[in-house]
């Protein structure tokens, strides 16, 4: 633990609603190993990416710690954190709205190197843009165009070449595929993971795609409401999955089989609970087939039931 590239305590963050207080994440933590891969998926609105976002402290966090490299970013002054800004970044989901479309493909991936003043001269800048144009697969040609030009996967792979002209060591991909078609999301995750191993970088890859999570991840953390409901490793989450509702998404994976028609498949019951102001207890508690009056009484710890599985379920221990 304490070698962790990336340790998260803990981690909180609320918003202020005219309902109450919206608990986006909540008591989140876990760690990354340098060159690993951690996968959270969920479904839409169970906070993985503000969890992305407050990592990077985009969202400033409201409890817990973030640890890099040992060292508490949320403790740190506006200018001591200025200087690690660079090594930590982040790929957002959509390639068009995330990108200025007044400016051209190089100035795009030039403008990182600008605001935090990495090259002396614009020659220098330009030899940069160059190269990691080369590294990510956009032609020299582009360098001129703008996005407005440009499909998504070529927009996709400016964004990537803008989180990765500072050398980071760590990146947040915020659902990087999922704005994509089937064919172009093949390429841009083939492309992420060779950069990861020629650039020795560690991602943190939200996304709400089993399949695409399960080619790319070490490990894989579930999110509810807010809150981690399992955490293993790739293999072992999907041939055991404990945790009810990581049971209930993967078998909503389609399988490509005729046979699978006949399959019964198990629904899930219940409405969705509400983050704002949540009651005691499991989030999941209003859906889940094996709830019972102690699941509801106070909050349920992750507990490791198998080396490096972890479930925050009374009914899996």
């Amino acid at each position: 633990m304490s070698n962790a590239l990336l340790e998260v305590r803990n981690l909180k963050k609320y918003f202020n609603t005219s309902a109450g207080l919206l608990h986006a994440v909540d008591d989140v933590s876990f760690s990354l190993q340098a060159g690993s891969t951690l996968g959270i998926v969920g479904e839409s609105g169970c906070g993985k990416s503000t969890l992305g976002s407050t990592v990077l402290f985009l969202n400033e966090p409201t409890g817990g710690e973030i640890l890099f490299h040992g060292d508490d970013i949320t403790k740190m002054k506006k200018r001591e954190f200025h200087r690690i800004r660079p090594r930590m970044q982040m790929i957002f989901q959509d390639p068009y709205s995330s990108l200025n479309g007044r400016m051209s493909v190089h100035q795009l991936i030039a403008e990182p190197l600008i605001v935090n003043k990495i090259c002396h001269s614009k020659q220098e800048i330009s030899q940069r843009v160059a190269q990691m144009m080369d590294t990510v697969g956009l032609a020299s040609r582009l360098a001129n165009a703008y996005p407005h030009e440009l499909d998504g996967g070529r927009r996709q792979r400016i964004g990537i070449a803008r989180a990765l002209i500072l050398e980071p060591e760590f990146v947040v991909c915020d659902e990087p595929v999922s704005a994509l078609d089937v064919s172009i999301q093949a390429q841009i995750l083939n492309l992420l993971m060779d950069l990861q191993d020629s650039m020795h970088l560690t991602y943190l890859f939200i996304t709400h795609d089993l399949s695409v999570v399960r080619h790319i991840s070490q490990e894989i953390m579930v999110m509810y409401l807010g809150q981690c409901m399992e955490k293993a490793p790739a293999d072992e989450l999907f041939t055991n999955p404990m945790h009810p509702y990581t049971q209930a998404l993967l078998a909503a994976i389609p399988v490509p089989s005729a046979d699978s028609r006949h399959k019964r498949r198990e629904l899930l019951q219940g409405e969705v609970s509400s983050p704002v102001n949540p009651k005691p207890g499991c989030r999941f508690a209003a859906r889940c087939p094996h709830v019972s009056a102690e699941c509801c009484s106070g909050s349920i710890p992750l507990t490791e039931v198998k080396p490096g599985h972890f479930v925050s379920c009374l009914h899996c221990r």
